[in-house]
């Protein structure tokens, strides 16, 4: 009894004294005989006897773990500094408070009163000949990226009807969201028939329609009308005779109803002799009041790309269309 533990110089019976203040417990509670820890509570269940244990299969996270979801699955509505197929470096611009009532995705365009729109130009489509679906960078006047815009058609439909070709226009965000659908069916093109002439259908949000852009019918000059939501006719649009010019802009202008008042224009910009020569991909200046409608300012960026599929998409060893020919 009185031989001391292994590896220590106290006797068995060797009991430390301390104060007792140094085990007292929390009050109303019973410790331990000689020491202040209480006694366990007889309702306390402790450990189970029965618990099984982790299962021999069961899956543990690995340390760096950051619970983000599955190994290479995007991120959603992240901010897309260098869209694919997009030149790297190109800032965007930086998102406005929206006002109330504006359509989301558009309050881009409560502050500008210019837009530019470049056509990418598609290295493929040139090698080959194949039409690929065309993709669009839509800035401001400091060239900073507002919208980039893809076409979604099928190879079938881009090669069968080129140009004239019905098409969907998705236009997306800085964070990768579609703001606007652009819809434009399968219409005739000759100006030998007055009926079923071309026509887009802007949505913003994607399935809201917030406006129409209509041809007129004309034996000479290119004529379109500038509708609202509710079909209602609010600008005209009128280019020139001749859709073609050598080392200048060509203008379409925006006019009121009555054609006596020009109140912007989409401009068909000269983009030089190699590739107004070699290729289709086309850049258009779209000028309009700063305090217009936002929803007429979308409407006019369909419009744009309407005038391009009309008169513009085609490469240069083709003429281009005369009129509404």
């Amino acid at each position: 009894m009185d031989a001391p533990h292994p590896g220590t110089n106290f006797p068995a019976a060797y009991n430390p004294q301390y104060p007792p203040a140094a085990f007292q417990g929390p009050p109303g509670q019973t410790a331990y005989p000689g020491f202040g820890y209480p006694h366990p509570q007889a309702a306390h269940p402790g450990t189970q006897a029965g618990y099984p244990g982790p299962q021999a299969n069961y899956s543990v996270s690995p340390p760096v773990y950051s619970g983000a979801g599955p190994v290479g699955f995007p991120v959603q509505h992240q901010p897309m500094y260098n869209q694919p197929g997009g030149p790297a470096g190109v800032p965007w611009m930086p998102a406005p408070p929206p006002p109330p009532g504006c359509p989301p995705g558009l309050e881009y365009l409560t502050q500008i009163d210019q837009i530019l729109v470049h056509q990418q130009v598609e290295l493929l489509e040139v090698l080959t000949g194949f039409e690929t679906n065309n993709k669009y960078e839509i800035k401001n006047s400091l060239g900073q990226r507002v919208y980039f815009a893809v076409e979604d058609t099928d190879f079938c439909t881009r090669n069968c009807c080129g140009a004239d070709r019905p098409f969907t226009m998705r236009i997306l965000d800085l964070m990768g969201r579609e703001v606007m659908t652009l819809e434009r069916p399968l219409r005739c093109t000759s100006c030998c028939c007055p009926c079923c002439l071309q026509e887009i259908e802007i949505q913003a949000p994607p399935g809201v329609p917030v406006g129409y852009v209509v041809q007129n019918w004309h034996p000479c000059l290119p004529k379109l009308t500038i509708q609202n939501e509710r079909k209602e006719d609010v600008l005209k649009i009128v280019g020139p005779c001749l859709v073609c010019s050598c080392c200048a802009d060509i203008d379409f202008e925006i006019k009121s109803l009555d054609e006596e008042n020009i109140v912007g224009k989409i401009s068909k910009q000269w983009t030089g002799f190699v590739r107004e020569a070699f290729t289709d991909a086309d850049n258009f200046g779209i000028q309009f009041p700063a305090d217009l409608d936002v929803k007429m300012k979308a409407v006019m960026i369909g419009a744009c790309f309407l005038i391009d599929f009309m008169f513009f998409e085609r490469s240069g060893q083709k003429e281009h269309r005369a009129g509404v020919w």
